[in-house]
């Protein structure tokens, strides 16, 4: 769904682009720690550390977090 308009992207596009690099590396890092909480606050509680840490792979990366814990879809 795109419900922006293109003056508002305009808009935003040359304000993140007036940003010093490290401002926008910056905001980037704390809009993913937000999601990171977010996803985090939505796991069942008693979840083993690697557990935590594959679910939280996994809703983040999709299928290729199973590659990277060695799991199998069935």
């Amino acid at each position: 769904m795109d419900d922006t308009t293109p003056e508002f992207r305009r808009m935003m596009r040359s304000r993140f682009a007036a940003l010093e690099p490290a401002e926008r590396v910056r905001m980037c890092a704390e809009m993913f720690e937000t999601a990171r909480r977010i996803v985090e606050a939505s796991l069942p509680e008693g979840l083993g550390l690697e557990e935590r840490r594959y679910r939280i792979c996994r809703r983040f990366y999709g299928e290729l977090a199973d590659r990277a814990f060695g799991r199998r879809v069935p």
